[in-house]
């Protein structure tokens, strides 16, 4: 698992934050996950999550259960483009 040629793409998000989170949810369900982020300047610009390719599955079903706006009260406080984009 030592060699990155095993490491398969699973979501690319918009901030860091984002990837941080959903890594740190996934890690908790048992899935191994690195992130790799893109950090210019101090700027929030994104991450990027790998799994191992035999947790890639489970990895996008726990992805795909996520509400994101399941605690929001107005549908105009979501933003619809800060959301992963799944591999």
């Amino acid at each position: 698992m030592n060699d990155i040629n095993n490491w398969q793409k699973l979501a690319e998000y918009p901030t860091n934050l984002l990837a941080e989170t959903h890594a740190i949810y996934l890690q908790n369900n048992g899935i191994n996950v690195q992130t790799q982020l893109v950090d210019l300047m101090g700027l929030n610009t994104g991450g990027v999550l790998w799994v191992a390719p035999e947790d890639v599955e489970q990895a996008k079903a726990l992805l795909n259960n996520i509400d994101d706006t399941s605690q929001l009260a107005d549908d105009d406080l979501v933003d619809h483009n800060d959301s992963a984009k799944l591999q």
